[in-house]
């Protein structure tokens, strides 16, 4: 890569990340339904064509944070050691994501973080954008863990417990408990539900 490529790509990722920090800061701010695109553009200097170049809906302004985690159960079927069954290695993930208190996880109590999750939890446009997501992780899921109805039906229920779990886990924090306090209460939560899919 050339040093005018990176440069470049490195200024995009500013616009980008520029864009997105302006948005959600509002949008924990006002709401989600209070806020306009001119005013995101506005705060984050950019025009509007820019700021729909880097994301295509007001939804994405909010949702790019689940980005990082899109296709991730699909990769880490795809990427278990030999010998681990599927389920196992989704458990040692969601696990792992516990520990390291990952906000996918529902188990992040950082004001900010248990903000962000109701703005999207209780706004119906993400929630229904979060669901698209979903249905997109689960056609990976289902291709990374073989063909036909069976491949099908597994994905959705992992990524159905994930989800569950994860909930749980946002709402005990958002009733005013320490991530800490819940963190044990997840892991048994975890164990029993990807029991259950085994």
């Amino acid at each position: 890569m050339s040093e005018s490529t990176g440069l470049r790509t490195r200024k995009k990722q500013r616009t980008h990340d520029a864009i997105g920090d302006a948005a959600v800061s509002l949008f924990l701010e006002r709401g989600f339904d209070r806020v306009s695109v001119n005013e995101i553009a506005a705060a984050a200097e950019v025009s509007k064509p820019t700021l729909f170049r880097y994301f295509p809906t007001k939804e994405d302004l909010v949702l790019h944070r689940f980005a990082d985690h899109q296709g991730e159960a699909a990769r880490v079927v795809r990427d278990r050691t030999p010998g681990t069954g599927p389920m196992t290695a989704l458990h040692r993930h969601f696990r792992a994501g516990l520990d390291r208190f990952d906000p996918v996880t529902g188990l992040d109590d950082h004001p900010e973080v248990v903000a962000f999750h109701r703005l999207v939890f209780t706004t119906p446009s993400l929630a229904a954008r979060l669901t698209q997501y979903q249905v997109e992780d689960e056609e990976a899921l289902a291709e990374a863990l073989g063909e036909g109805i069976q491949a099908r039906l597994r994905a959705a229920q992992a990524l159905a417990v994930r989800r569950v779990l994860a909930r749980t886990n946002w709402q005990k924090i958002a009733d005013g408990r320490t991530a800490r306090d819940v963190h044990p209460e997840a892991v048994a939560d975890a164990d029993l539900a990807f029991d259950l899919l085994r």
